[in-house]
């Protein structure tokens, strides 16, 4: 990877911040655009803008194939073969959401069984509470003092009344990656639906759902180099079949008469009314950009900057996660006995470093770690081991001063 020339590619990264050069170190929220997706947007809106599967006139039949070119580099991306469809969404949220009302409410019953994890992101957790009303029970999988899922008891919440298991691939707060195929075996020897939050996972590791044989697999454009309000659940095609869907409207019937309609076939059964078609271009374009370089690359590069900067914190600096790098994504949370982690943020913002604070949308998380909020740094493609030192070195200015 040449970075630098990666560098010049996101005209963002040239700006500064606070009158200093921006260090973006908030990528697990969202990453920064490539000229090469910016382009596809703005070409699109300028060169082709028209709705799909509507029309005959040359320039709806070429927005129908752009979009679903865009569906196929999705859906190729993480190896998923004929037996899923990649139904697009606005996002990991909008997926998870999707997947529990279309599926939840017509699959799951009083008595009924839920397994998730402690770490959960709150897209990949409250959409399955809302069931709670419904009588259904909610187990969470613990984590060890690595940060790590306790695999024993896993396997003894996972039973017969368990109808729904549904993990995170990668935490967004841990970085702790999980080993989804062997969670997918368990859900599956008990006969429940295997949900995978990817969102944290796509972008940076070589996923391989073929392999990982889960029933949805959900992820987020916009993490990824992509648009926001894009993303994709890749789902199992004879599940979408047997399911309903939960919002009606153009697109989503073969025909419609005044006693009723015939749903479309998956995916278009669950894309009703106009879809993001331009994110999907800019989706499909920040796919192109990853390939190019390689997610074994872009693994790397992250997980060789995770190391140096867990190698360099300074004292006082409490970190979570596993210490084994091979088992976290590039991201660090950490927290101070004595020093706020939004003061830590605000401070180091001043110095054009932008970072993360709060509970990330992973509240039973820290409460389970004992720490109401943590400061968050995330690294990607574009990220040096100059910045890493810049963050560094305003963190122990901060540490020295108010530690």
């Amino acid at each position: 990877m040449d970075v630098e020339k990666i560098r010049k590619e996101f005209p963002i990264l040239g700006k500064k911040i606070n009158g200093k050069p921006l260090v973006y170190l908030d990528n697990a929220a969202t990453t920064q655009k490539p000229r090469q997706v910016i382009d596809a947007v703005s070409n699109f809106y300028e060169d082709q803008n028209a709705n799909i599967h509507r029309g005959i006139h040359t320039l709806s039949r070429r927005c129908t194939e752009a979009y679903d070119e865009a569906r196929e580099k999705i859906h190729d991306f993480v190896k998923a073969g004929e037996e899923y469809e990649n139904v697009f969404t606005y996002g990991t949220t909008s997926s998870i959401n999707s997947l529990a009302y279309a599926w939840g409410l017509q699959n799951l019953k009083q008595g009924d069984e839920i397994v998730l994890t402690i770490m959960e992101h709150h897209s990949n957790m409250i959409p399955w509470q809302f069931f709670l009303k419904r009588g259904i029970k909610i187990h969470y999988a613990d984590i060890d003092e690595n940060g790590e899922l306790m695999m024993d008891q896993f396997q003894d919440l996972v039973n017969k009344k368990t109808k729904v298991v549904s993990v995170a691939h990668t935490s967004n707060l841990l970085g702790t990656i999980n080993d989804v195929k062997r969670i997918g075996k368990i859900a599956h020897d008990a006969g429940a639906l295997f949900v995978v939050d990817g969102a944290q996972a796509v972008p940076h590791m070589d996923v391989n759902l073929n392999r990982i044989d889960a029933d949805f697999y959900a992820f987020s454009g916009h993490k990824m180099l992509g648009p926001t309000g894009i993303g994709a659940l890749v789902g199992k095609t004879d599940i979408l079949k047997k399911t309903d869907p939960f919002m009606f409207g153009g697109s989503m019937m073969k025909e419609t008469h005044t006693t009723g309609c015939v749903w479309a076939d998956p995916p278009e059964k669950f894309e009703a009314g106009t879809p993001n078609i331009a994110g999907a271009v800019g989706f499909a374009a920040a796919v192109d950009y990853l390939k190019k370089i390689g997610m074994d690359n872009v693994m790397s590069h992250g997980s060789g900057i995770t190391r140096h900067v867990l190698s360099k914190l300074p004292s006082g600096i409490k970190t979570y996660g596993p210490a084994d790098i091979k088992k976290r994504n590039p991201v660090i949370s950490f927290s101070h006995d004595k020093i706020d982690a939004h003061e830590i943020a605000s401070i180091l913002d001043n110095n054009g470093i932008a970072i993360r604070s709060g509970h990330h949308c992973a509240q039973p998380l820290t409460e389970r770690l004992g720490v109401k909020f943590t400061a968050r740094v995330s690294f990607y493609i574009y990220n040096t081991k100059k910045e890493a030192d810049i963050f560094l070195d305003s963190l122990s200015e901060v540490v020295n001063k108010f530690g």
